[in-house]
């Protein structure tokens, strides 16, 4: 054999032999410089092509731009040009555990030239995979169950939604108590209303919030979830419920203007509530707080000795193009040390929570050689950071396991944003590792 096509075949056997059970043997076509694929599978390619918003997936042409910025194949073995690849081979993307791996970053999107979009895609195929019947990881499902009956993927009783405001140390208005207009409706979501560490950074915003004389208020019980992660892991129609419902109780109330804590509810209010009819002014909290700073900086009286390092949630960033606003606030605090991470900004990272992987943890463990959160939390470490700064609220929980798994426990706090602001406003105490 020539030795030039001898190259060529290891190429390709080195190539199609990354897809597991895939047979390679067969002829060499010395024509084509080629091995013959017998089971080549277009079928499997088109059956996602064919799903609504999933057609972008048979427009990859195998560039490969993709897989070095995908975060989940940095863990482990991922990125679209590698689902495409494995259709073609005869994997089906409907069966396989790949289908619940995306977090749906958007990092793919942002670098292909054919526009694949797997933030169309997966969705579609997610749901297209329930609807069939094909099982489902069971920790999503819980959550999932859980939204329906109560509203929040935690499982908890709508009546404690607001419980948080008793300890938050200022009055927090809810609309059905006060029954006036406001200026800002801040829509808490659910990890921020339930989740203890949530709870941390919903009482700190609170008080910033007051101490700014902003005129606000929130739901409490009457607010369910937003149900933008529902609807990315493959429950377009809990979603609508939600989104139907959310609309029908804003309709209640006189506000101009939204404000959310979580990225995910940010991204469903822009972006998919005006679908069904929810037309709104919709900020996240880091954008509203970086429009007062000059009213906030005279309030930041004491110097916090930190060196910190900033992650970009990707709903904030990626999805929403804020990237300016947290920064902008973190900068403003004295004594604060700000490095950036290798991966920032346009190239974040991912915490790996998004597209529900929240609730696929357990799941996504066995398919990766470590969690995308535990990833992020050694790049923050690598730093010489001694607080990761956040503001998205799947993300202190998420990385606090991340700093204790990896055994940076006293070596790195995790915070969100309105912490930090808060602590150096003396309203909060001092922060330990």
């Amino acid at each position: 054999m020539d030795p030039s096509l001898e190259k060529v075949q290891e190429v390709w056997e080195r190539e199609t032999a990354i897809v597991e059970g895939v047979d390679i043997s067969g002829p060499w076509n010395r024509m084509f410089g080629q091995r013959v694929i017998w089971d080549y599978t277009p079928e499997l390619i088109e059956e996602i092509a064919r799903l609504p918003s999933g057609e972008s997936f048979a427009w990859c042409y195998q560039c490969g731009k993709c897989v070095p910025v995908c975060p989940v194949d940095v863990v482990g073995d991922y990125g679209p040009r590698k689902l495409y690849r494995r259709a073609q081979t005869g994997i089906n993307l409907l069966d396989s555990p790949d289908l619940w791996l995306c977090t749906t970053c958007a990092n793919c999107l942002r670098v292909c030239p054919k526009q694949v979009d797997m933030i169309q895609i997966m969705p579609a195929a997610r749901e297209h995979a329930m609807l069939s019947g094909r099982v489902i990881p069971s920790e999503l499902q819980e959550a999932l169950e859980n939204t329906a009956k109560y509203g929040n993927p935690l499982g908890q009783p709508a009546r404690k939604r607001e419980a948080w405001v008793k300890d938050a140390g200022v009055p927090v208005p809810i609309l059905h108590q006060i029954q006036r207009p406001v200026e800002w409706l801040w829509w808490v979501e659910c990890y921020p209303s339930y989740h203890p560490r949530g709870i941390d950074a919903s009482i700190a915003l609170a008080r910033i919030f007051h101490a700014l004389g902003l005129d606000f208020a929130i739901l409490g019980r009457e607010e369910k979830c937003a149900g933008d992660s529902q609807r990315l892991a493959g429950e377009r129609g809990l979603f609508e419920m939600l989104a139907e419902e959310n609309i029908r109780t804003l309709s209640k109330y006189e506000f101009q203007h939204i404000v959310v804590t979580d990225p995910h509810a940010l991204n469903a209010f822009r972006k998919h509530y005006p679908k069904l009819g929810g037309q709104y002014d919709v900020w996240h909290y880091t954008t509203l707080l970086a429009r007062e700073l000059s009213r906030l900086q005279p309030l930041l009286v004491r110097p916090l000795p930190y060196r910190v390092t900033f992650h970009d949630p990707c709903y904030l960033g990626r999805h929403n193009g804020e990237y300016d606003a947290p920064r902008q606030l973190i900068q403003a605090i004295p004594g604060i040390e700000f490095v950036e991470m290798l991966r920032c900004r346009e190239n974040s990272y991912c915490c790996g929570g998004g597209g529900g992987g929240m609730w696929l943890d357990s799941f996504a463990a066995g398919h990766q050689r470590r969690r995308l959160s535990e990833e992020r939390v050694l790049e923050a470490v690598s730093t010489g950071a001694d607080t990761l700064v956040v503001c998205c609220p799947y993300e202190v929980s998420r990385f606090e396991d991340a700093v204790k798994s990896t055994g940076n426990e006293g070596r790195l706090r995790v915070r969100d944003i309105a912490e930090l602001l808060a602590e150096a406003m003396g309203m909060i105490g001092e922060a330990t590792a």
